[in-house]
């Protein structure tokens, strides 16, 4: 038998537990041997619940006392620079969890700083989520025709006072001092996978604002963007202080083209026009199926040469897109909340 690669995990928020599931179905493959964070009880807790034997404060003491082949970075984003880095200089393969840095040049510094002997990939899973896929296939058997017109929408209630709290705060607290937050956390993978479903694209337009004081950045955007090959609009817009909707946000999506309209509202995918179809997707199966499906494809090509879907060159064109709303819409976090 092949000898199974040795994982070690960096992070121990709530998303690990969806990047653990999604390891734990490799077991033939890979063994996740260790985690670090600087927060013991909680990594602690992550080890038990998971079976892993070792527990470090941080990254550095990990690579000093482990045999490893690959470094999964899932801390706050502020350091997956720095942990590239680190795991680059060991030699080994990465999985960072987006984005690879907090702004566009940051990224393309750490991507020019990997040596080529080290393989790299984005944890970017938006884009595996089952109803994507199948929407890609829709898409590229032609249901749609020449894509004319997209919107899609991604709204929640979640920075709403709901008994004196906001859920969306209560639920990810370092929402609150991130000072690129909706765009940056969020519509970063609403863009990557419209990018997956069309094409290249360029931004025409954007506006940002902030609902309230308990965060200092933007939790509203409206973006206008291009698609390069035919010149179609997409309209995306994102707002979590609506009220009507859920905490817990899905997309919306239309996409009108030349022979049919295709939508994806939350969990259910439809297409209209002379060849309609239906599908309804489970939603937790399908969440947690993007990380299994990312990090499965990313385990795939190590094994066979294969290029990353979403690979660092990729990536980056995505934060280029994140990169121009930013300066397009000017959001200056000391203008009273709307």
């Amino acid at each position: 038998m092949t000898e199974r690669r040795r994982v070690g995990l960096v992070g121990a928020g709530w998303v690990t537990a969806y990047h653990l599931h999604a390891w734990q179905q490799l077991a033939d493959r890979i063994e996740v041997v260790a985690i670090a964070d600087p927060a013991p009880a909680t990594a602690q807790r992550r080890a038990e619940a998971f079976g892993i034997a070792a527990v470090y404060p941080d990254a550095r003491a990990m690579l000093d006392n482990e045999r490893l082949d690959i470094i999964d970075i899932a801390a706050p984003r502020e350091f997956h620079a720095e942990l590239v880095a680190l795991g680059a200089g060991r030699g080994l393969d990465i999985i960072c969890q987006k984005p690879l840095a907090t702004t566009f040049d940051a990224a393309a510094a750490v991507v020019a700083g990997v040596p080529t002997t080290v393989r790299l990939m984005v944890q970017e899973n938006w884009r595996f989520r089952a109803w994507y896929r199948r929407l890609r296939s829709w898409l590229d058997a032609g249901l749609a025709g020449e894509v004319r017109q997209v919107s899609l929408q991604f709204l929640s209630s979640g920075m709403l006072l709901m008994d004196g709290q906001r859920p969306a705060l209560v639920r990810q607290p370092f929402f609150r001092r991130q000072p690129r937050l909706l765009v940056m956390e969020v519509l970063i993978h609403q863009l990557d996978t419209l990018r997956f479903l069309l094409g290249e694209m360029e931004v025409v337009a954007a506006r940002l604002e902030r609902s309230n004081d308990d965060i200092v950045a933007e939790d509203i955007a409206s973006v206008t963007l291009r698609c390069q090959r035919n010149g179609a609009l997409v309209q995306l817009t994102g707002n979590l202080a609506v009220h009507g909707e859920p905490p817990a946000p899905s997309d919306r999506l239309r996409i009108l083209g030349s022979r049919g309209t295709l939508e994806l509202d939350g969990n259910r995918l439809l297409a209209f026009g002379p060849t309609p179809r239906q599908e309804t997707f489970d939603a937790d199966a399908t969440y947690q199926g993007s990380y299994d499906a990312a990090i499965a494809h990313f385990l795939d090509s190590l094994e066979t040469g294969a290029a990353f879907e979403t690979a660092p060159e990729d990536n980056l064109r995505t934060l280029r897109l994140v990169e121009d709303i930013y300066a397009l819409a000017q959001f200056d976090p000391e203008r009273k909340p709307l």
